[in-house]
């Protein structure tokens, strides 16, 4: 049986813009392969309502579940929550009980709790809360959709509140082998391997280093005495 599939959509300007460096792909890319979860597309849309409606609708109708990140914080520009009740013809507002947590949270610290600051308590109808540790303003899930923060801290503290939430199947695991000759010369041979091992995912990662062409042949898959016996096949064809 395969393992569930993901998408994950990044939601803002200033990563289109390059002003910021989106890591949150990265860190979840990692946690989803360790819990058995297949991260099968990544797409990058701008702060606009109607690019994350339809980005949400298709991903969710696509995979069996979606992470989106950045979009939830108190400034104008912070409109994912809307966009993703607007995906699924929900209302939104003020909900009680994430309001308490953050008048809990602010008034503690003696902060006032503004009018922006009240907008991250602004959740669909419907929607579960997802826990953050970090800044207490909470993200949410509508249907198979986690919206999250695009602070790497705070997503990455959402992930670990989400992951157990979720059905895993079995972790991903790769094995990496380095042969210095043009990827030409090795295609035949690699080409044949994949098609004796088609549950394997095998990939080549072309180099140049100091004058030396080569590649980095990395096998991946979730049977580990699969990727044994084609590693060792590939190292036989091979030799270093």
């Amino acid at each position: 049986m395969p393992n569930p599939s993901a998408a994950m959509l990044v939601i803002g300007d200033e990563i289109l813009s390059g002003r910021t460096r989106d890591s949150n792909m990265y860190h979840l890319a990692n946690e989803l392969n360790r819990h058995g979860v297949d991260l099968k597309e990544v797409r990058v849309v701008s702060d606009d309502k109607d690019a994350i409606v339809a980005a949400v609708k298709h991903l969710s109708a696509s995979f069996d579940v979606v992470f989106t990140s950045g979009g939830i914080g108190p400034t104008h520009d912070d409109i994912t929550a809307d966009s993703v009740a607007e995906a699924f013809e929900l209302p939104i507002d003020v909900r009680d009980d994430a309001r308490a947590l953050l008048v809990k949270h602010w008034e503690s610290r003696g902060v006032e709790l503004t009018e922006a600051r009240m907008r991250m308590a602004r959740i669909p109808d419907g929607a579960t809360l997802i826990e953050n540790p970090v800044s207490i303003a909470p993200g949410f899930k509508v249907a198979n959709v986690h919206v999250m923060a695009g602070v790497p801290a705070v997503f990455e503290a959402m992930v670990a509140s989400v992951l157990p939430t979720i059905t895993g199947g079995q972790p991903l695991m790769s094995q990496t082998l380095r042969i210095e000759r043009g990827e030409g010369e090795i295609a035949g041979p690699l080409g044949a391997l994949a098609k004796e091992y088609p549950d394997l995912s095998i990939g080549s990662y072309p180099y140049q280093q100091n004058g030396v062409f080569g590649a980095n042949i990395v096998i991946r898959g979730t049977d580990g005495a699969q990727i044994d016996a084609a590693m060792t096949k590939l190292s036989d064809l091979f030799p270093a």
